[in-house]
């Protein structure tokens, strides 16, 4: 964002005090004999006007440095102003952003970053919808017949939606899920620095950490089940993509199982067809889509919490979901949900607010309820 140069002369206070010493002080030395006569008296009246001038330079400095910040602080909120006008210009999901850091005094820098798909321009597309997110896919999961689309082929960085195919790969080797697994030193991110209430040293079962990888997005939990994968994390990543070259999921490719690299990316096409087999393993349903669950952590009990709000929501039907989030990758959702009879999918990536990504699920809902496309 630009910034206003401010207005001012500091320093205009001191240059004046510094000319009027100078006149002062330069009289003395241009005419020394006509004050050798002088008495002591005439000399300290001389000091003491050398004095006065000073404080009076003084004094305008102060006065000056005052103006200086009244008029800085007039111009802050024209700062904040042209900001958000400057940002108006942007597309609607940018501009509500925008808008709402600066009404909050936030500054506006902070939502800047672009993300792969904004650098690429494909925030800039438009839909029927007006939805904020800038890649959406809506697809019949019965008939495969798509309901709606836009740069559903853009391959772009999933976050989180990573999780879902990690939990597929630990779903299908059939690991017991009661055996206890140690958080290390090796699980915490140093990608981004993310936070997790998961301490090195907490103890909980296999079961235990896949729940909380699809339910609350536990980045050490997932890191955790990859690292004691048989064969290691090495082994675990290869068998990512394996499992996505299987599901025909040609544009997509994973390097960790967190979903914190933006080296992790697909299309939403793609994540479509994970989302149809992910679907199919009732413990990926019920992990993904659980409101909340306490954990017995060491002597604490912990409550884990849905980053989907929507599974609370009792006018939802939702039988499988993941969001996602890293600047890169902007907010992200995958959904199996059932509308207006029908069974759907809908895949939403890189959307800007907290929320639009929820809001872009309650546009495609009213829309299939309200049009010709149901059964």
């Amino acid at each position: 964002m630009g910034r206003a140069k401010r207005v001012g002369i500091p320093g205009i206070g001191r240059k004046l005090g510094q000319v009027l010493a100078m006149v002062v002080l330069g009289g003395a030395l241009l005419a020394p004999s006509a004050y050798a006569a002088k008495t002591k008296t005439a000399a300290s009246a001389a000091v003491a006007a050398k004095k006065a001038s000073a404080k009076k330079a003084s004094g305008k400095k102060v006065a000056t440095q005052r103006a200086t910040a009244k008029k800085a602080a007039a111009k802050t909120p024209a700062r904040r102003k042209a900001a958000v006008a400057k940002a108006a210009k942007r597309p609607t999901g940018r501009r509500a952003a925008v808008a709402k850091a600066a009404a909050a005094g936030v500054a506006v820098a902070a939502v800047a970053r672009p993300s792969f798909a904004q650098l690429a321009g494909l925030d800039k597309v438009s839909d029927p919808l007006a939805l904020e997110s800038s890649v959406a896919l809506v697809m019949d999961q019965d008939t495969k017949e798509v309901l709606l689309s836009k740069n559903e082929q853009a391959v772009l960085p999933i976050a989180s939606i990573s999780k879902l195919m990690t939990g597929l790969v630990v779903a299908n080797a059939q690991l017991p899920l009661d055996e206890v697994i140690t958080i290390t030193q090796a699980d915490v991110d140093t990608v981004k620095g993310s936070r997790s209430r998961l301490a090195v040293g907490t103890q909980l079962t296999r079961g235990e950490l896949l729940h909380l990888a699809l339910m609350s997005s536990e980045n050490r939990a997932a890191h955790a089940l990859g690292r004691t994968y048989p064969g290691g994390m090495d082994e675990f990543v290869k068998q990512m993509n394996v499992k996505a070259k299987l599901l025909g999921m040609t544009a997509t490719r994973f390097v960790e199982p967190t979903g914190l690299s933006s080296g992790n990316q697909s299309s939403a096409r793609d994540l479509a067809a994970l989302v149809n087999v992910a679907h199919a393993e009732p413990l990926l349903r019920s992990f993904s889509t659980s409101p909340g669950a306490e954990v017995e952590v060491g002597k604490r009990t912990l409550q884990f919490n849905n980053t989907n709000r929507l599974v609370k929501n009792e006018n939802w039907a939702i039988g499988l979901q993941k969001t996602g989030y890293i600047s890169e990758a902007g907010r992200c959702l995958v959904m199996q949900t059932e509308v207006a009879g029908r069974k759907l999918i809908m895949v939403f990536l890189d959307s800007v607010g907290k929320y639009s990504r929820l809001g872009d699920a309650q546009r495609v809902r009213e829309w299939v309820e309200s049009s010709n496309h149901h059964m």
